[in-house]
């Protein structure tokens, strides 16, 4: 990892530049004060997935998700898990596609569930269904490692 890093607020999205050491230290936002990880995924519009994964230098892994959608009822208790056991390694987003269809338009999610990981503003890989926690950390896990 950098020794300097920039850490989206997932409060009110200013970007943080601190060290990697300091990751694990319960960083605050320097704007609103806020902790930087909760340890719980943060639901995003639009404007806040774009910023998410073009200025976190750590990786982001997003949910793409329906409220209509029973197996991501079922993902989202894993997936709630999941942030609390990644972070602050990895940012968790969570992305309602009924509520912006246009960036699950210009995704191209075809099915939901949706993991999809970010690195370094790229998509790095993709899952579609409902995966239990210990598949999902090591899915998160190997994609990292390649």
């Amino acid at each position: 990892m950098q020794s300097t890093m920039e850490v989206v607020c997932p409060h009110c999205l200013a970007v943080n530049r601190l060290s990697a050491q300091r990751l694990k230290d319960g960083p605050k936002c320097g704007k609103c004060h806020q902790p930087l990880f909760a340890g719980r995924p943060v639901e995003v519009d639009a404007a806040a997935f774009q910023k998410h994964i073009q200025r976190n230098n750590i990786p982001v892994l997003v949910d793409f998700w329906a409220s209509w959608c029973g197996p991501c009822k079922m993902m989202a208790p894993v997936f709630e898990q999941a942030a609390a056991r990644l972070e602050p390694h990895v940012r968790l987003l969570k992305v309602n596609t009924e509520q912006v269809p246009q960036l699950s338009a210009q995704m191209g999610i075809r099915s939901i569930p949706t993991l999809a990981l970010f690195q370094n503003g790229q998509e790095k890989a993709r899952q579609p269904g409902a995966m239990q926690l210990p598949m999902l950390i090591n899915w998160v896990q190997q994609q990292l490692a390649g």
